[in-house]
């Protein structure tokens, strides 16, 4: 009787880590409608000007995304998010929202987290999951996409490292796809950047949970200057 009682917890506990690990996937999909695939964050504009040029240089480019704009802004704030959503501690979310509008330093860069966060927040009122206090909550912040993908991860309720690293390879695969579209590489060129950021996030994960607010930062000004010249870019194929 010990014996089918234990078994019992055990296969309960897998179908909860199994449903977890489904909703991160979900998640981190591509195909998710908010409109990621629209946006390139400044690597149009960075091949334009031929500071990115090949798959080596967009493997660097977007490394460097990773761990300088990534891991020490959006991902602090996805982590600390998390922390703050089950409790709905509502200052603490708007902190961390306001904080994302003000190192947004373009008008492009604040269009896709606005854009995003609407988005993502709509979907998650028609699939009916979320508590309508919280989805109440998350329209005043303003919804920026971290604090609203934070929201949906807090669902999954899985560790706050897997949940980074669904938000992290989601952004990766997107980034990939913006390159592919721009530049002459092909499929087997983008599967190998995939595999190098994809090594490189689970370093990018954890620098995000060890930050503390003091320490996140949005400096990144190869970043900026690539978003603002391509405001001014008369032909795109993205918004970014």
């Amino acid at each position: 009787m010990v014996m089918v009682m234990v078994m019992d917890t055990i296969m309960a506990t897998m179908r909860t880590e199994i449903s977890a690990l489904l909703q991160l996937m979900w998640l981190a999909s591509p195909a998710l409608p908010i409109g990621g695939f629209s946006y390139s964050e400044g690597l149009e504009s960075a091949i334009e000007h031929g500071w990115v040029h090949d798959e080596s240089s967009a493997a660097d480019w977007l490394t460097d995304q990773l761990h300088l704009s990534q891991s020490r802004g959006d991902m602090q704030v996805v982590a600390q998010a998390l922390k703050a959503w089950p409790v709905q501690d509502a200052a603490r979310l708007q902190a961390l929202s306001n904080w994302v509008m003000a190192s947004r330093e373009s008008f492009e860069m604040r269009l896709q987290t606005e854009q995003m966060g609407r988005s993502l927040l709509d979907w998650l009122r028609n699939q009916g999951q979320t508590p309508d206090a919280a989805l109440s909550l998350c329209a005043q912040l303003p919804p920026t996409y971290p604090l609203v993908m934070a929201l949906a991860l807090s669902q999954a309720c899985a560790p706050a490292s897997q949940a980074l690293q669904a938000y992290a390879f989601g952004w990766a695969e997107n980034m990939t796809q913006a390159a592919i579209k721009s530049m002459p590489l092909g499929q087997s060129a983008g599967q190998r950047i995939l595999a190098r950021l994809a090594q490189e996030i689970p370093v990018a994960v954890d620098h995000a949970l060890g930050l503390r607010d003091e320490d996140r930062q949005a400096f990144c000004p190869m970043l900026a200057i690539a978003s603002a010249r391509h405001e001014t870019k008369y032909s795109r194929l993205f918004r970014s």
